[in-house]
């Protein structure tokens, strides 16, 4: 019996410590905190000299330990923690760990500030007082999102306001890219304590030119490596919509979201009507498109959309000045990059809600203008709001 029973306590000691052991690991805390910003954002891994600038990694915390992560190489967000229902902080931005991932990408876009002129422009041409201009070509026959080097490949100056606020400028040199005019532009990220990033725009110019400026984040509100997108719950305050060419070039018209899959008046699925049989989801490969927003006058913040994650019960309200709001649901995402987590940017596994001037305005007369005169601000806002599902 003595045997036996020296025998058994160290096995239940042993089991008790495989017991805690797997327990500890079910902890959906420790999950989370395994792609956390203190396990895997590491300040050194944005330290660069790109272009004979200084690239760092700058945090934004709220009062509600909401907190945003920015780098001002492309003056993007890389992540945005926001509690779910059950309290669990969850990044609900896809991005990377490193600037030279950054670099790298095959997806140029995750997390930037986009410009000069965020979407299309037809064959990269316009005509501007009599003088034709010609941008770079990179997207197909077109341009992009401002070009080969556009907003996101830059460098931009930093002022950390407070804790809450920080400010990215940048120079955009006269015939940059092919657009006329020195071009400064501001950008500030606000963090409120109401759990609103609130992104304003500032810009002037020396000379006449086209500007349309926007952030690029891609989001997953189930969090990042969550998987598809496609069972999110997506409201877009629109009757309209600009349908597209076969290269996603604006045809110049408004068509109707009644009974299309473009309608998202009221909550829907992402992917509820993604594969049905229509011309313009065939032209986006999905939802690629630029919605009209209801009511929108260029000077009153207005309610543009909400989203609400499946899983995490997180809610996302867009709220814009801006006439148009392109939604995005990730249709050339490849598996080609590993995000922050580990995880790879899979087929729509994560979205876009743009606000911006429509694409291809400065060859559309119908659409409103993306013109700035010398003398004029650039100004517009917009606000990325969060909460949970009651």
């Amino acid at each position: 019996m003595k045997l036996h029973f020296k025998l058994l306590v160290p096995m239940l000691c042993l089991g008790m410590l495989i017991s805690c052991t797997t327990s500890s690991t079910k902890n959906p805390q420790v999950s989370i905190d395994s792609i956390s910003k203190s396990a895997v954002l590491s300040q050194k891994e944005f330290q660069k000299s790109i272009d004979g600038k200084n690239t760092d990694l700058y945090i934004l915390k709220n009062k509600n330990g909401v907190e945003a992560a920015f780098t001002n190489y492309g003056a993007r967000i890389i992540s945005l923690k926001v509690p779910n229902q059950h309290g669990v902080q969850t990044d609900v931005v896809v991005g990377f760990s490193s600037v030279d991932q950054y670099i790298k990408s095959t997806e140029p876009y995750f997390g930037s500030t986009i410009g000069r002129y965020g979407n299309r422009i037809a064959k990269g041409k316009f005509i501007l007082d009599g003088t034709s201009y010609s941008l770079s070509i990179n997207n197909g026959v077109n341009s992009l999102h401002g070009g080969k080097k556009g907003f996101q490949d830059v460098v931009w100056d930093t002022n950390q306001i407070n804790e809450q606020s920080i400010a990215f400028s940048y120079l955009s040199k006269d015939m940059e890219e092919g657009y006329p005019g020195n071009l400064k532009v501001k950008v500030i990220y606000n963090l409120t304590d109401s759990n609103e990033l609130k992104i304003s725009y500032e810009a002037t110019t020396d000379r006449k030119t086209v500007v349309n400026l926007t952030n690029h984040a891609f989001f997953n509100l189930n969090g990042e490596g969550s998987g598809t997108i496609l069972n999110h719950q997506l409201q877009i305050n629109s009757n309209l919509y600009t349908p597209v060419d076969s290269t996603l070039i604006p045809i110049g018209k408004h068509e109707s979201v009644t009974k299309t899959p473009f309608d998202f008046r009221k909550f829907s699925a992402i992917g509820k009507r993604i594969t049905d049989e229509h011309e313009q989801l065939k032209n986006g490969k999905g939802y690629d498109h630029n919605y009209v927003l209801n009511n929108q006058n260029g000077n009153q913040m207005l309610h543009a959309a909400s989203v609400e994650g499946d899983k995490s019960g997180i809610i996302m309200e867009v709220f814009t000045i801006e006439p148009g709001l392109q939604f995005y649901s990730g249709n050339f995402m490849q598996s080609k990059n590993t995000f922050k987590g580990g995880s790879k940017d899979d087929f729509r596994t994560a979205f876009c809600l743009e606000t911006q001037h429509f694409p291809d305005s400065p060859n559309q007369p119908n659409f409103p203008s993306t013109v700035l005169n010398p003398g004029i601000l650039y100004n517009t806002r917009s606000i990325y709001k969060f909460s949970i599902k009651k």
